[in-house]
Order: structure tokens, then C-alpha cells, then sequence
């Protein structure tokens, strides 16, 4: 009888936590999903303007690697990649209004830190670029090295790992520089190309986005070929809901796995009929998996459809088919010689 007794306990135990696992999803929204989809959008901050990146065109609309990845998560949670409110924000402002509540998301060429990452409360979800601090220099100063730069005075944006890592690089390769600090990125380029300084620092990225956007004659400057840092650029959230970590993570991931397995934005509709299982549960006709992040089935065909795979967002905003032109690099595909992997979704 104790026996019986023991047994019907464990399948109460059991049956319990079936309902329970199968139940979930609906209440794994957590707080910041629910808020964006009674607003109806997600607000995400973005950079005040770099090429490539983050920077309103001709017409106001905000283009650039980053601003797709914000498309992307709209997508993913309203079915919209256009559901978004664009909140630019300076180097001073990003933390705080992240912390604030006045964005769900920053997604604004923002390095992973240990410092970042353990004492603000954040949570950086992905690796979106992989990049490292460089130097510009006019062609006419003749200098072939950053270690060539001793006693140059160098432009530099203030309250920013940049700022930390050209003093570590001075330190430790025993180079004497003169920081000339600005409060903003717009500030330190122009005092550059106004002859301020002899080299301007940030990342590489952004050094390729200024010299084609704003120097008076590209050809004239040269970025130099140290990269004196690791610079990994990707979406960060406020820390306590985990579930709003989840879907951002994933919105990234989904974009690397659709590469991998082909899917573009253009023929992403003729593989609804597929029978590879990995293509199926991706589009939506197989298993369920966004079940598990309390979306709809269909949030992973929603992202390519809306901004393409991680490849064709690459290209299109930074790469080849840019003005920026910037090598794939680092940033191809794990079996491609790169470093983007992402794990299975399944």
C-alpha cells in the first residue's frame, strides 16, 4: 500500500510538471516583451550617426548593421521589422538610458566587457561584429605603424573603451602619446581632419566609416594595420528578465543560423515546402520552437524575411555591396574560417 501510495505521489509529481512544461511559454513573456507589445514597438537605442552601423539616410530613415539587428527583434516579437523606435544616444548617454528603462535594447557598436558585462546590471545578448581598435592618419605624414606615432597627439572620444585601451597601448609598447579627448564621437573625427590631431583612434569600423563619409578626400588617409584591441560590438539588455535575453540572443542567432543553412531573404518562401527538419522547425512548418520564447512559430522566417540572413545584412550595410567595403574577416562563418557560430535551433 505505502508502495501505491508512493507511486501515485510520483505520478502526481510527474503529471504536474508535463502541465507545467507544456504550459510555460504562455507565461514566459516576462515583463519587457509584454510592454513592447502593448506599445506596439521596440524601442532600441542606436549611435548618433555611424556609417555602416547606426545613421539616418537622405530621407531619416536609420540604416546599418545595427539598426538591422533592432529590425530583426521587431520582427521577431511583433512580426514587423519596421516596429521600431529609433533613440539615438552619444557615448555618455547609452548606459543610463538602457538602465533607465528608456530602451528595451542598445544596439550601438558597444564593446563586450568584463567591466560592462559584471557591474552595470546588463546582459550582453550576442556578438553581432567582431572588431579592434585601429589608427587614421593623413598618407602624407609617411608613418607605416601605430609605433611609429611617439609624442603624436591622437583624438580620441571620451568615456569609452577606446580612450582606456590607447593608454594601455602607450604604456605597453612604450610609445609617449598625447590624448586629445572629446566628448563625442562627432567632435574627435572633425578636430581630426581639421588637423588637431596626427592619428584619430576608434575601431577599425568606424575609422573605415569615417574616412568614407566625412574626410575631405578619402584617398588622402590611411588606416593603419595594428589592431591594438578586441573589440566585440553587440546588443546588450538590463539584467532581470531573462526571458527578454532569450529573444534578443536568438533574434542574433537565427540571423548566423539562416546563413548556415542558406535561407536569404529572397527564397526563404520556397523552402516552406522543405524536408530538411533544421529548414522546417527555421520557417515554421515543423517544430515548434518559438513556443519557447513565447513567440509565435513563425518568428525566425519573420527576421529574414525582414532584414535577410547575417551575411546579407554584412554585405549590404559594411561589406562589399557598402560603400564602407570592409573585409568579412573575422566575421564569417565559423565554417567559413571565421568566428560567428551560433548554437543549433532545435
Amino acid at each position: 500500500m505505502q508502495l501505491l501510495n508512493l507511486n501515485s505521489g510520483l505520478s502526481h509529481s510527474l503529471c504536474l510538471a508535463a502541465l507545467l512544461l507544456t504550459g510555460s511559454h504562455s507565461a514566459w513573456a516576462g515583463k519587457t516583451l509584454d510592454a513592447i507589445r502593448q506599445r506596439g514597438n521596440v524601442q532600441c537605442g542606436v549611435s548618433t550617426g555611424v556609417a555602416g552601423f547606426s545613421a539616418p539616410d537622405s530621407k531619416g530613415q536609420w540604416t546599418g548593421l545595427d539598426v538591422d539587428v533592432c529590425r530583426a527583434i521587431a520582427a521577431a516579437v511583433l512580426g514587423d521589422g519596421n516596429k521600431v523606435k529609433f533613440v539615438p544616444l552619444n557615448a555618455q548617454q547609452r548606459f543610463a538610458s538602457l538602465q533607465s528603462g528608456q530602451v528595451d535594447v542598445l544596439s550601438r557598436n558597444t564593446s563586450w566587457t568584463l567591466t560592462r558585462d559584471a557591474s552595470l546590471g546588463f546582459n550582453f545578448a550576442a556578438v553581432t561584429y567582431y572588431d579592434g581598435q585601429g589608427f587614421l592618419i593623413a598618407k602624407k605624414l609617411k608613418i607605416t605603424s601605430a609605433k611609429q606615432l611617439r609624442n603624436a597627439q591622437v583624438c580620441v572620444q571620451a568615456g569609452t573603451t577606446t580612450e582606456k585601451n590607447l593608454s594601455d597601448f602607450s604604456r605597453a609598447h612604450g610609445v609617449p602619446l598625447k590624448p586629445v579627448v572629446f566628448d563625442t564621437f562627432e567632435a574627435a573625427f572633425k578636430a581630426f581632419f581639421a588637423g588637431r590631431c596626427q592619428a584619430y583612434t576608434t575601431d577599425a569600423s568606424g575609422l573605415a566609416s569615417v574616412r568614407n563619409k566625412e574626410a575631405p578626400k578619402p584617398d588622402d588617409y590611411l588606416i593603419l594595420p595594428e589592431l591594438i584591441s578586441k573589440e566585440p560590438l553587440g546588443p546588450l539588455v538590463r539584467r532581470g528578465d531573462d526571458d527578454w535575453f532569450a529573444i534578443v540572443k536568438w533574434s542574433v542567432f537565427a540571423m548566423l543560423e539562416a546563413e548556415e543553412l542558406g535561407l536569404t531573404q529572397a527564397n526563404i518562401d520556397g523552402q516552406r515546402n522543405s524536408n530538411d527538419p533544421a529548414i522546417q522547425r527555421f520557417v515554421g512548418t515543423g517544430e515548434d520552437m518559438g513556443k519557447l520564447l513565447g513567440l509565435n512559430k513563425a518568428w525566425s522566417y519573420s527576421i529574414v524575411k525582414a532584414v535577410g540572413n547575417y551575411g546579407e545584412v554584412f554585405e549590404r550595410n559594411v561589406g562589399s555591396a557598402s560603400p564602407l567595403k570592409l573585409p568579412r574577416g573575422a566575421n564569417r562563418l565559423w565554417n567559413q574560417g571565421g568566428l560567428m557560430y551560433a548554437p543549433p535551433i532545435r
